[in-house]
């Protein structure tokens, strides 16, 4: 046996980058539990009366004179602790009032659990922002439902780096999460028990045979006994098709949004909507102990010390949240201009690397910020995510926004003998006809996106 010794530079993220990173993850609910949560361990955190009663009076007072004002970005002002956030928390929208097709809120609590993991894997910053972007489009079961080459487009990363992230998330808790279908989902699973191997076959190679309930063709493809089949059927009952959905809790169907986007004088102000949150600050009587050079023990001076930092850093962090959404969301509608203004009935293409370059940012915080907030603005609710879109190249070299792409399908479709409906493989021609080169399963994912059903069940008499 030969031992190498071989050095590698990884970098590392520094507690406070951590403690950032986790904050500016949290949606704006899960933010107000986690300072609920800093106030009742660190003893060196309090929370601000006076400045939290001087910004909830000037947000009564903005919102009484909303219609009067004409302020446009007072950036100062906005980001300042006594910020001009003139949203009120009983504003909660509640989407069994609202249209169908508003997002409900994204209560993945399965989510923080799987970041915590994330975040001491030992990962370096590029593999975070690819991890959490894939986190981020798990759905309520858990399941990865954004095929891994659009996540290579939407943060340019090659593709092997997105299936390199996914493999690792795969072996975290809940098993079975991320991901892409349920046989992938079971498989994850029997692959951390011990099992016999024929149970991981029938998984593997006769899934199809198994789902469809053909005991007959397993046993005799397999050469497997009854008992045997029976044994494997009791396995695989007793795993879980949906290992997210545990720790969910999608009774509360309220949505607070992050951020208030509005429009005045054909200009947008965006505002945190903070103002039911305490404002922080240190306490000067732990404060002017520690300043004491007698009197503490060098234990208890370590450790006050150490609080002392420990809520420095989080009422900053909490300062640089708000900032950041901020300037993200502006750099979105910057990009995202004509749809704003009502110039453009779809979004252009835009990917995270776009709004990073843009405000001179990681893409990796940029990716924190738009997974799982949303923004309420003058052309309805949206999850900040959604406001990405992907694309295709035309024969000019112009992208085309999937939204388009989307459009173009369902008026395919609309037009279609109704006798004789298309097929994925026609409407893939057809579409190429129109200058979409995109391939048939992508016809076909997409067509099950607006809902639409295959050929057969189009048919009419």
């Amino acid at each position: 046996m030969k031992l190498n010794q071989k050095q590698i530079q990884k970098q590392k993220l520094s507690p406070k980058q951590i403690l950032l990173a986790k904050l500016i993850q949290l949606p704006i609910y899960r933010l107000e539990e986690a300072i609920e949560n800093e106030l009742e361990e660190n003893p060196v955190l309090e929370i601000d009366n006076d400045a939290t009663k001087t910004k909830q009076e000037k947000d009564r007072t903005d919102d009484k004179n909303d219609e009067d004002t004409d302020q446009l970005y007072d950036w100062e002002d906005i980001y300042s602790p006594g910020g001009n956030n003139n949203f009120k928390p009983v504003s909660t929208y509640d989407v069994s009032d609202t249209k169908s097709d508003i997002p409900q809120e994204d209560k993945k609590y399965f989510i923080d659990k799987l970041l915590d993991q994330i975040y001491k894997a030992g990962l370096n910053d590029e593999e975070i922002q690819i991890a959490e972007e894939l986190i981020g489009d798990l759905d309520e079961s858990g399941y990865l439902t954004t095929p891994v080459e659009n996540i290579g487009y939407k943060l340019n990363v090659p593709i092997k780096a997105i299936q390199k992230i996914l493999k690792i998330i795969q072996k975290m808790e809940p098993i079975g999460i991320a991901a892409r279908d349920l046989q992938e989902c079971l498989l994850l699973q029997i692959s951390e028990k011990k099992e016999e191997t024929y149970v991981t076959e029938i998984l593997k190679n006769h899934f199809e045979s198994f789902a469809n309930h053909d005991y007959d063709k397993i046993m005799e493809s397999m050469e497997i006994s009854k008992s045997e089949l029976q044994h494997a059927k009791d396995v695989i009952n007793k795993l879980d098709p949906k290992p997210g959905y545990i720790d969910n809790e999608f009774s509360n169907h309220y949505i607070l949004p992050d951020l208030i986007v509005t429009k005045e004088d054909g200009k947008f102000l965006i505002k945190h909507n903070d103002s039911h949150l305490p404002e922080l600050k240190l306490s000067a009587n732990y404060q002017k102990l520690l300043s004491k050079k007698n009197g503490l023990d060098k234990e208890t001076a370590e450790y006050l010390k150490n609080k002392l930092n420990s809520a420095s850093w989080f009422i900053e962090s909490i300062l640089q949240r708000r900032d950041t959404m901020i300037k993200v969301m502006n750099a979105i509608i910057e990009i995202q201009k004509d749809y704003f203004y009502g110039k453009a009935k779809n979004l252009k293409p835009m990917k995270l690397n776009d709004i990073a370059e843009k405000i001179n940012m990681d893409i990796s915080t940029v990716s924190r910020v738009t997974n799982g907030k949303y923004a309420q603005t003058p052309l309805g609710l949206f999850e900040l995510k959604q406001l990405f879109t992907e694309g295709i190249q035309d024969s000019d070299g112009n992208y085309i926004s999937r939204n388009k792409i989307m459009d173009k399908l369902r008026e395919i479709i609309a037009n279609e003998n109704k006798r004789l409906p298309l097929n994925d493989k026609k409407i893939m021609q057809e579409m190429k006809k129109h200058g979409y080169n995109i391939a048939r399963r992508t016809i076909a994912k997409y067509r099950n996106m607006l809902n639409i059903p295959n050929a057969k069940l189009r048919r009419g008499i």
